[in-house]
């Protein structure tokens, strides 16, 4: 091939490629585009409200204060590979002798760990759709900037609402395979006298992590009972802030065929609604509460997009 070919071909490729890189920069999908504007990065967050937070403060009755989080530790149930370790380590300057007339010592610590392990909240950056989050965000800024940190994220005090499936399933313990959608969800929440409303935290209960979670840690970390696509979309459009449970992943596992994680596309990157996972609701299913404060500050660690997390409902 002569000179002037070879260089013709060079031209048509890079026009072929610009023009492949155009049709790409082009594509866009319909979920990229958040209510609340291009800017956004809370999603249903932004239902927060001052009302709110008055309106639930008015749900405590008894003034008992329920820790929804379970302790992380180097033997929790976590998912894959994820792991937790801590060293403890003598304090600056006080390497185990006695310092000065005081006698000082001290002890710090130094944690090697997914944020993603125990009771945990799933910020929007952590799962998406062919590398694009929500809103539109890439994966790219996802990955070189602190875009959709959770950092970023206020704190979430607002109503909180349980649906005990065990009751409507009428067992102790959901099992692998029981899914439940918008049609066992409105049956559950009926028949428990529950509504759900903008700007709530919706906590499921399914006995699981009671049933499994320290009896059998293999399966309660692979295999789950729980919330699936419909019922996902159904309570993100109620304009809930966030849905979690006693499992975890949230969602029913193993996933539908060809539908990897799709409750989690569906609320992180889809609706704008944060996943809870590994929230001990035991507690509250055991003295019947169904409505409540929560309180939930996330830890501010910058670039992170999970947290681990201790939750707090008060009834």
């Amino acid at each position: 091939m002569d000179f002037l070919k070879r260089t013709l071909l060079v031209i048509a490729l890079s026009a072929c490629s610009e023009s492949a890189i155009a049709q790409v920069a082009e594509h866009k999908e319909p979920w990229w585009d958040s209510p609340w504007g291009e800017a956004d990065r809370l999603g249903n967050v932004n239902n927060l409200s001052a009302a709110g937070v008055k309106a639930a403060a008015g749900l405590v009755r008894t003034g008992k204060v329920y820790a929804l989080g379970v302790p992380t530790a180097p033997e929790s149930a976590a998912y894959g590979t994820r792991k937790y370790t801590v060293e403890r380590q003598p304090g600056p300057n006080a390497d185990y002798t006695p310092n000065g007339s005081q006698r000082v010592t001290s002890f710090d610590e130094r944690i090697v760990s997914s944020m993603g392990i125990g009771t945990q909240i799933d910020g929007f950056g952590h799962l998406g759709v062919d590398h694009h989050y929500y809103n539109g965000v890439t994966g790219k800024e996802v990955a070189t900037t602190r875009a959709l940190q959770l950092a970023d994220v206020p704190p979430i005090v607002t109503r909180g609402v349980l649906i005990d499936m065990t009751k409507h399933y009428g067992k102790a313990n959901l099992e692998v395979g029981d899914t439940y959608n918008r049609a066992e969800i409105e049956a559950a929440m009926k028949a428990q006298g529950v509504t759900v409303g903008k700007g709530d935290v919706v906590l499921f209960h399914t006995g699981w992590m009671a049933a499994k979670m320290m009896s059998d840690k293999d399966v309660y970390r692979s295999r789950e009972p729980g919330l699936g696509e419909d019922g996902a979309i159904f309570l993100a459009d109620l304009g809930v802030v966030a849905i979690g449970s006693d499992t975890v992943a949230l969602e029913a596992l193993p996933s539908p065929p060809g539908k990897t994680f799709i409750v989690h596309q569906t609320l992180l990157a889809k609706k704008g609604v944060h996943v809870l996972e590994a929230i001990d609701t035991n507690q509250l299913a055991a003295d019947g509460v169904t409505e409540f404060l929560f309180v939930l500050g996330i830890p501010r660690l910058v670039g992170t997009v999970q947290m681990v997390i201790n939750p707090v409902a008060i009834s």
